[in-house]
C-alpha cells in the first residue's frame, strides 16, 4: 500500500469536454456531472483518496456502453465501470478523470438455465439479489466476499469469500462473459458449455483484469443446488497453530467443509463486546458443512476428532438455522466488531494469500509484528485457502501514522511472497498494491503490459490500475 501509487494522471481536458457534450446529449438526465454524483462514484472504502471522474453515466443496456466507450475512444477519455463500489484497493477511481459508466440499472437476470446449473445476468446485479432471484428453483450462487457487491464488480476483480474452500472463486464460476471493447463492439468469451478447447480462454482474461481490457456487460455464471442440510459450528484452539493445524488436517482428510473461518484472539475479543457474546477469547475457528441429513453429522464428528487432536475444546455444532446464525454471528460482524475497538480510527483492510501448510506461520508473524509495532490490527482468515485479512485501525489524519500502516502492509506482502503466496488473495491490485504485483511476478509484468496495450491501445480503460501503463 502506498499513496504514491495512487497518483493522478495526465488529463486529456479538451477529449473530457467534447465527451461531457457528446454524452449529455445522448442520455439526458441519465448523463450526471454534478459533485454528489461524482463524488458518489469515486474510492470511499478505504483511506486512498478519492479521485472523481468528470461524469457519471447511468446505464441501461449494453448498447448504451457501446455509445459511451466509442465516444470516450474517438476523443481518447478513461472509462471507469461502477458496480456498487465495495472494492477496496482503489478500483473505481478515475485517476485521469474520465466517465464512470454506473451499473446499478442495468441490473436484469437474463437467463437462468435449471437444468444446466447456469444464468446469465447483467453486471448490476448483486449477489444478494441473484439468490433471491433463483430461490424457487432450489439453486444458489456460492460466491460471497462478504459486501453485497455487484456480479459484474466481483468478476472484475476476482472476488471470492467464505465459501471458496468448497466452491472456488469467481474465476472457478463464471462460464462466459460478454465485454465492450476499445473499439467500442460488444464480443463474448465462450458459450454455456462446461468445457471447450476452443481458442485462448478469454473468459479468464476479463475475470480479474479489473476493467482494464474492456467493460463486461453480461457474465454467465455457474450455480450450485441448496444443500439438503447445512450445520454450523465453532471451535476455540489455544493457538494459531493448533488451529490451523487442524484446518491443514480437515482439508488433507478430504472432509468437504464448505466454510473454514479463523478468527485471532484480539478479533475474538472485539466481536464478544461488539455483539454481546461470551465466546473464549482465544483463535476461534468456524465452520460449516453442506450436504444431506447422513453426511452433514458424519462431516461434523470427523472434525470434532480433528479438533481434539490438536488441542481444540468442545466443538459446537448445530443444523437449526437460527441458532446457526446466532453461531455465525461473530463472524458476520467481525468488520463492525472491529471497527468498534477504536470508532475515531480510520480502517484499512488489506489482505494476502499463502499455501495453506505456511499459514500458521504468516498469521504468527504477522501478529508478531502488530505487537511489535503497537499497532491495532484484527486477523479474520478464510483459513481453508490460505487466505486472510488483517483491519489496520490508524489515524488517516496523521502522516506518522500513514506511513505506519503502509510500511506494515509492505512487511506483511513480502512475508507472504517469502513463503511462496500472494500479495492479495481477494481484494485485487487497483492502486494500492501496484508496487506489489511487480515484487510477485516480475517480468510477467511486462507481458500483461504488452496485452493491455494490445487490447487498449490508447489506455483508456481504467488507467492507472495494476500497473502503470507504458
Amino acid at each position: 500500500m502506498a499513496l504514491k501509487d495512487a497518483k493522478a494522471g495526465t488529463r486529456n481536458e479538451a477529449g473530457i469536454a467534447a465527451v461531457l457534450g457528446i454524452l449529455k446529449q445522448s442520455f439526458g438526465e441519465r448523463f450526471q456531472t454534478g459533485q454528489s454524483f461524482r463524488e458518489q462514484h469515486a474510492h470511499t472504502t478505504t483511506y486512498i483518496p478519492p479521485q472523481l471522474p468528470d461524469g457519471v453515466l447511468f446505464a441501461e443496456s449494453a448498447e448504451d456502453v457501446k455509445v459511451a466507450v466509442r465516444a470516450c475512444a474517438t476523443h481518447k477519455v478513461p472509462v471507469i465501470g461502477f458496480g456498487v463500489g465495495t472494492s477496496l484497493e482503489g478500483q473505481v477511481n478515475a485517476a485521469n478523470g474520465g466517465i464512470s459508466i454506473d451499473f446499478s440499472r442495468m441490473n436484469r437476470v437474463l437467463e437462468v438455465n435449471p437444468e444446466d446449473l447456469d444464468c446469465t445476468v447483467e453486471p448490476g446485479v448483486t449477489r444478494e439479489a441473484l439468490n433471491i432471484h433463483l430461490r424457487d428453483t432450489g439453486l444458489f450462487f456460492p460466491i460471497d466476499p462478504g459486501a453485497n457487491a455487484s456480479i459484474g464488480g466481483m468478476a472484475s476483480t476476482r472476488a471470492s469469500g467464505t465459501n471458496a474452500v468448497r466452491y472456488g472463486t469467481m474465476k472457478d464460476n463464471v462460464l462466459a462473459v460478454t465485454a465492450v471493447t476499445a473499439n467500442g463492439e460488444e464480443i463474448r468469451t465462450a458459450r454455456r458449455a462446461r468445457k471447450s478447447s476452443a481458442g485462448y480462454d478469454l473468459t479468464r482474461l476479463f475475470v480479474g483484469a479489473e476493467g482494464t481490457l474492456g467493460i463486461l456487460t453480461s457474465v454467465t455464471l455457474r450455480l450450485q443446488a441448496i444443500p439438503q442440510k447445512i450445520a454450523g459450528g465453532a471451535c476455540a484452539f489455544p493457538s494459531i497453530k493448533a488451529a490451523c493445524d487442524a484446518v491443514i488436517m480437515t482439508i488433507q482428510m478430504g472432509i468437504p467443509v464448505a466454510r473454514i473461518e479463523l478468527l485471532d484472539t484480539v478479533q475474538m475479543r472485539a466481536c464478544n463486546a461488539y455483539s454481546k457474546l461470551s465466546y473464549a477469547e482465544s483463535p476461534t475457528l468456524f465452520l460449516e458443512f453442506h450436504g444431506t441429513d447422513e453426511t452433514v453429522p458424519l462431516q461434523s464428528a470427523a472434525f470434532a476428532e480433528i479438533a481434539a487432536e490438536c488441542g481444540g475444546g468442545e466443538f459446537l455444532w448445530t443444523a437449526n438455522a437460527e441458532e446457526r446464525t446466532k453461531l455465525w454471528k461473530a463472524r458476520h460482524d467481525a468488520y463492525w466488531a472491529a471497527r468498534a475497538l477504536a470508532p475515531g480510527l480510520a480502517a484499512l483492510s488489506t489482505d494476502v494469500c499463502v499455501p495453506i501448510s505456511r499459514l500458521a506461520d504468516c498469521v504468527s508473524e504477522t501478529q508478531a509484528d502488530i505487537e511489535e509495532h503497537g499497532l491495532l490490527g484484527p486477523i479474520v482468515g478464510h483459513a481453508g485457502d490460505g487466505n486472510f485479512h488483517v483491519l489496520l485501525l490508524f489515524d488517516d489524519k496523521s502522516a506518522e501514522d500513514i506511513a505506519m500502516a503502509e510500511s506494515f502492509v509492505q512487511r506483511l506482502n513480502r512475508r507472504a511472497l517469502d513463503l511462496d503466496g500472494t500479495c492479495t488473495g481477494e481484494h485485487g491490485i487497483g492502486q494500492g498494491k501496484m508496487a506489489f504485483l511487480e515484487q510477485e511476478l516480475g517480468g510477467a509484468v511486462d507481458l500483461m503490459r504488452q496485452v493491455k496495450q494490445a487490447l487498449d491501445p490508447d489506455d483508456i480503460f481504467n488507467p492507472g490500475k495494476i500497473f502503470q501503463h507504458g
